[in-house]
């Protein structure tokens, strides 16, 4: 099948790519000529595992193309996906500019029977401002269908999780239209491997999206809540939650205790969330909480820190991890720029490391005077703290008795509980972790 996909971020890029390793021709469309010259030449703008070998064997095999002519690629493909992204306003609401835009492209260059596919996150009732758009633009010459499939790729997994959902979701405005048979027809490999796929009303699907990550950030914060408790009642988190966790009512996903949850996703969906349930008068409360409970949660590393270390004042805070979670550079809404902005103000002096988030984080923290190291022993030396930010297995497997010898000081605060307290005790840690 000829599929068009609109924008090259990480949904874009990801979705272009797996269709067209799925047997599809595929042109991936990007007002950014820059960077659809650098995809040309295999380099990736994003790190994902897996992504780059994917690109460049299906470039190289020519199921996959890159452009920067939005008409050229409406007119060849039966199907167009639109996958630009929605941030928030500052009313925290979806941005749905670029959305609107790739409407009124489909609109202004439909020249047959196509169907518009939205893959970004948007607000219930964006399709039926899509389709009036599509229509006031193409002047009601051509037939079209309209379809919200949202998208459920994890940063760091985004590959495996398109080639292995765990459902897809197709909403559509008539579930007997010809779009039901295109959306069949697309994901006929992943069905025919057992993965399920739901078709519903296309507001259904709009929401599926947001509850389903605002579900998930509820989790984060409520766990995080109970790890609170357990310091107080003495109670060890990581045992409760693997109690909880074996519930399947529950499930374990989703049940580690933290400094809660960053990215581009869960903030921007939460809110949006909220924000659109204010607008047609329903209000959130839960999801309030969630939120709260997840902006006081990213500075209790802190608190435990001045607990050892009342005085930071030109104190060598060492950082392990920046992005805001392993197997990603994604810095958007990490807890570390809430952590590492948190020491700057009391005076601390932040020597930071992260296997792959660097070049993002250095734009972050620009004239910030954060140094970023090359290893994660640079970081630590003459330290007077160490402070664990993201779970990347590099932290897991160092040399902790090293990293002993070249700290100045011997505190190290694990907001990502990745290691045993009786073993940091022994190897002489003053060792704080979140709910243990």
């Amino acid at each position: 099948m000829n599929i068009t996909v609109i924008g090259t971020g990480y949904v874009g890029l990801v979705t272009g790519t797996c269709l067209a390793e799925l047997g599809n021709s595929v042109v991936c469309v990007d007002i950014n000529k820059d960077k659809i010259e650098s995809l040309k030449k295999g380099i990736i703008p994003i790190y994902e595992p897996g992504l780059e070998e994917l690109v460049k064997r299906n470039y190289k095999e020519k199921r996959l193309e890159f452009t920067s002519d939005t008409k050229s690629a409406i007119q060849k493909s039966e199907v167009v996906f639109s996958a630009v992204g929605t941030p928030p306003d500052k009313d925290h609401r979806a941005d749905l500019t670029a959305v609107m835009k790739v409407a009124e492209s489909f609109g202004e260059y439909i020249n047959g029977y196509k169907v518009f596919i939205n893959k970004s996150t948007v607000p219930v009732g964006t399709s039926e401002k899509v389709r009036k758009i599509i229509q006031e633009k193409s002047g009601g010459k051509y037939e079209f269908d309209v379809v919200d499939n949202p998208e459920f790729l994890r940063e760091g997994t985004a590959v495996k999780d398109f080639m292995n959902p765990d459902r897809i979701v197709a909403g559509l405005r008539n579930k007997n239209s010809h779009a039901r048979e295109i959306i069949e027809k697309i994901y006929s490999p992943l069905v025919r491997a057992g993965r399920p796929l739901l078709f519903t009303d296309i507001h259904s699907a709009e929401i599926i999206k947001y509850a389903s990550n605002s579900f998930l950030a509820m989790k984060i914060s409520f766990i995080n809540e109970v790890a609170s408790f357990c310091e107080l009642a003495g109670a060890d988190i990581t045992e409760v939650a693997k109690g909880i966790g074996l519930d399947d009512r529950i499930g374990s996903r989703f049940l580690h205790a933290g400094i809660g949850y960053g990215g581009s996703c869960f903030p921007k969906d939460v809110k949006a969330f909220i924000q659109k349930g204010k607008d047609i008068g329903c209000e959130f409360s839960i999801l309030g909480a969630v939120e709260d409970v997840n902006e006081a949660q990213k500075t209790k590393l802190v608190d435990k820190l001045k607990s050892e270390i009342p005085n930071l004042k030109n104190k060598k805070i060492a950082i392990w991890g920046l992005a805001f979670k392993p197997k990603t550079d994604d810095m958007r809404e990490a807890p570390s720029i809430t952590i590492i902005n948190k020491l700057l103000e009391e005076g601390a002096r932040v020597s930071a490391f992260d296997p792959v988030a660097m070049e993002n984080a250095k734009n972050i923290f620009k004239k910030s005077g954060v140094i970023f190291e090359k290893t994660s022993y640079d970081a630590a030396t003459a330290a007077d703290a160490l402070l664990v930010l993201t779970e990347w297995d590099e932290f897991r497997a160092v040399d902790l008795k090293k990293v002993k010898k070249i700290m100045k000081g011997d505190l190290i605060c694990d907001g990502r509980n990745i290691y045993n307290k009786k073993d940091m005790a022994e190897m002489g840690f003053k060792y704080k972790s979140i709910g243990r």
